[in-house]
């Protein structure tokens, strides 16, 4: 018998979710790939559209900063800044466009104090313990025979699956938030370009969607494990 991280039911669960990842992630590079190289009408980089959606939203305590990595972009809510990528910031492209008004979208999220931001927010720390808590506790319970520990250990374990929740309003509404800016400020004028930051931002809206899946498939593994468990006490 497999030690119960190699255990063949491991794939049985997650060999879905991992085909969804792969899939998912061949998707928004694709996507991405294919409008980074079609610039936008304006000819503004990532870091000129956010700095003009700065100004356009009166979002002046927001700072714009460059960062390493490859699509690493990311908006900081502790020190009210935007991070682009050397991709994005220095790309005229409409994935740029579409990426770092995705960004800004969560700027506006902070200031308007968007309650799906403050709780995915407040769910850090339980998911930063639970990820290695609810280890713990389920080998701890498998050890002992102790199903309710085991149990313990996958309910704590679900803060993981409760955060990627707890993600797709937050993401959905940034990437809505990004369309409308973008329209609204007219750095996207015509159709064709407003169908690159739609497949842009839905492709990378669905990584999300594949985290949910994966952390749900794992969540079911641990509880099958427990079930297991407690059927072979009787």
């Amino acid at each position: 018998m497999f030690p119960f991280y190699f255990n063949i039911n491991y794939l049985l669960f997650m060999a879905p979710a991992f085909i969804i990842m792969i899939a998912t992630q061949w998707y928004v590079n694709s996507a991405y790939r294919k409008w980074s190289k079609v610039p936008n009408r304006n000819r503004m980089t990532g870091a000129e559209v956010a700095q003009q959606l700065i100004r356009s939203g009166g979002l002046h305590d927001v700072r714009v900063e460059q960062v390493g990595g490859r699509l690493s972009d990311h908006y900081d809510p502790r020190s009210k800044t935007l991070r682009l990528s050397a991709g994005v910031a220095q790309s005229a492209s409409v994935a740029a466009a579409a990426i770092a008004a995705h960004e800004l979208g969560h700027a506006m999220q902070d200031r308007e104090d968007y309650f799906p931001l403050r709780f995915r927010a407040a769910l850090v720390p339980m998911v930063n313990i639970g990820s290695y808590l609810g280890w713990i506790l389920i080998i701890i319970g498998m050890l002992l025979q102790a199903v309710n520990i085991a149990w313990l250990g996958v309910a704590v374990f679900a803060g993981g699956a409760a955060f990627a929740l707890a993600t797709l309003p937050v993401e959905f509404n940034a990437s809505a938030r990004a369309k409308r800016l973008l329209r609204e400020t007219n750095i996207i004028v015509d159709s064709e370009e407003a169908g690159g930051v739609n497949r842009v931002l839905n492709a990378a809206a669905l990584t999300y969607v594949a985290a949910l899946v994966t952390a749900i498939m794992q969540l079911l593994y641990y509880a099958s494990m427990v079930l297991g468990m407690g059927n072979r006490r009787r």
